[in-house]
Formats: C-alpha cells, sequence, structure tokens
C-alpha cells in the first residue's frame, strides 16, 4: 500500500442529477436504455447482481458492542458532513454501504476510533466521486476529533478499493424505487410517497447493517411502508406478484422488514422524534460480520499519528 497513486481512478457522473423522485426514476430509465433492454429486464438483472454482490442474512455474524457504537457515530458523521458539503442522500447511503461492506471483510481492534474515522472520510470521498459531480478536497471532509493528512486518507481509500475489489458500482434501494412505486401503486403515486420511502430507508440504515438484506427487500418494503402500515402477509406477497422478477424476491423477507420499519417507526414517535435521518439515540446494528473470517485492517496504531486527537 505504500504506493500511492493521487488518482482513485473513480470517475464522477457525467451529469449531475437532482435529489428527488424524478432524478430517481431518470437513473433508472437511463441505466435500462444503457443496457439495450426493458424495465423488467434490468431490475431482474439488479436483482440476481444483488446475490452476486452477498446481500445476505448470517445470524451467527454480529459485532460487539463498542463496534455497534462506532458504526453509529460513523453514520452519524456522514449524514451531518452529507449536509454540510451538499451531497445527495443516494451519496450518504452508497458510503455506508461501502462502511459495512469493508467491515464484513476486515476487521477494526476494540477502541481504535482513529480507525473509523478514517474509515468513514474514505467512503465518503469514494461514494461522492461515484455519485457528486463536484466532489471536494480531502480536507473539506473534517472531523471534530482527528485530523488526518491527504496521503493518509488516500492511503485509506485504496485499502477500502481493494477489499472491496473495486466493485465501487454496488445496488441500493434507490435503483428500485422509481420501479416499485409504480408497480404497486394502481393510480398515480401520491407526490410525497417518493420523500417518505426515502427517510423510511435512511431510519433502517442506523438500526441494520447493510450487507444483511437486500437492496431490492429493504426498497419493497419501504415503499409498501409509505403506502399503507396495515398490511398483512397475503397483501404483501399480492403487491409482489405484480412484480415480474418476484420469484427471486421472497414475500416472507420483505413482509419482515415492512414489520421492522414499522416497529423503528413506533420507538421514533415514543422518542418523540420526526427527523429519521437526523436520529441519535440508537445504537443496535444487527450485522453480518465475524471478527473469525475478517482480515484485520493493516493499518498500526502509528497510522493514528498523522492525526490528532482522542481515541
Amino acid at each position: 500500500m505504500d504506493d500511492l497513486s493521487s488518482s482513485l481512478l473513480c470517475q464522477e457522473n457525467d451529469t449531475c442529477l437532482e435529489e428527488g423522485g424524478d432524478a430517481l426514476e431518470y437513473q433508472l430509465v437511463g441505466s435500462r436504455h444503457d443496457c439495450g433492454v426493458s424495465e423488467e429486464e434490468y431490475v431482474g438483472i439488479l436483482v440476481e447482481r444483488e446475490i452476486v454482490l452477498g446481500f445476505r442474512r448470517d445470524e451467527s455474524l454480529v459485532f460487539g458492542d463498542w463496534m455497534k457504537r462506532a458504526r453509529l457515530e460513523a453514520i452519524n458523521w456522514i449524514l451531518k458532513t452529507r449536509a454540510t458539503l451538499g451531497f445527495r442522500f443516494e451519496t450518504a447511503y452508497l458510503s455506508v454501504t461501502y462502511f459495512d461492506r469493508f467491515l464484513s471483510r476486515r476487521s477494526i481492534d476494540s477502541e481504535k476510533w482513529w480507525a473509523i474515522r478514517l474509515l468513514s472520510i474514505a467512503c465518503l470521498s469514494l461514494a461522492a466521486k461515484m455519485e457528486e459531480c463536484n466532489v471536494p478536497e480531502l480536507s473539506e471532509f473534517k472531523l471534530e476529533d482527528y485530523s488526518f493528512e491527504g496521503k493518509v486518507i488516500q492511503k485509506m481509500e485504496l485499502l477500502v478499493l481493494s477489499t472491496l475489489e473495486w466493485e465501487m458500482g454496488i445496488i441500493t434501494p434507490f435503483d428500485f424505487l422509481s420501479y416499485f412505486i409504480t408497480k404497486f401503486c394502481k393510480e398515480s403515486p401520491p407526490s410525497p410517497t417518493f420523500s417518505k420511502t426515502m427517510q423510511l430507508i435512511f431510519t433502517t440504515m442506523k438500526e441494520v447493517n447493510l450487507m444483511d438484506q437486500k437492496p431490492s427487500v429493504i426498497a419493497a418494503a419501504a415503499t409498501l411502508v409509505a403506502m399503507d402500515q396495515k398490511m398483512t402477509m397475503e397483501a404483501v406477497e399480492l403487491k409482489m406478484s405484480s412484480i415480474p422478477q418476484h420469484r427471486l424476491l421472497e414475500p416472507k423477507d420483505v413482509f419482515e422488514h415492512y414489520n421492522l420499519i414499522q416497529r423503528l417507526q413506533e420507538e421514533e414517535t415514543k422518542r418523540d422524534t420526526h427527523t429519521p435521518i437526523d436520529v441519535t439515540d440508537s445504537s443496535r446494528v444487527t450485522s453480518s460480520a465475524a471478527m473469525a473470517k475478517r482480515r484485520r485492517l493493516t493499518f498500526s496504531d502509528e497510522g493514528s499519528s498523522h492525526g490528532k486527537g482522542q481515541g
């Protein structure tokens, strides 16, 4: 990892898409046309690719309490920095996906907060390179308790890239939203459906390791909750049957995640908060990363000498 490259070879998108329903629909349709396939075929390709990318639950693999807290703090920083730098919400979600996927393959020793902070910056920076038109200098990704040199951040970016095997075009729930909303709504969907569904997705992001569940399942469940909060298993199965690829999507998984979102909404209401993206008093994480099956982060404690702060 000593041979660093000034360019990470990740090109920004040619077109900057605005946040909102129209942008999400454009992304889906534009990508489909690039593939030269129909909408149903394109979604089918995405669903099949989820399996290859390793989105699956493994109950035997869990984070310890320290990592749960560290992950929550990392997500809070990512969301705060997203707002500060004006990034799209999709960029924040993608960065957390990188974060979770990295930790499913490499371990970080307990209490090494500097490593978590560095990983957070690297993941958000890489996600910005994939999603944003204008990517700020690394010096703009500011932390309150550490200050890392640009070369150190670049080294971490390269470690993330190699650990993820340069698979940075990872599927997210946003790839499915416009399609599912169109399929699930017999009539024109209410205007707030997109924004409400996105809020629900971000509510679960803090609670569930993003490698534990397929993005299509998260998107379907969030869309259904946004439309109707009193669905039965039979009703979910009926909705899913309208999707040509429903044989690749387990209604049981969708209904389970549907109920999870409902529970998280109820807990949020009890906490008297209505800003799911900014919720901070939560520490539960369902993880798919086992220490025994992951390589350790190769940076030594000396890596933190490039930064300053308390950890």
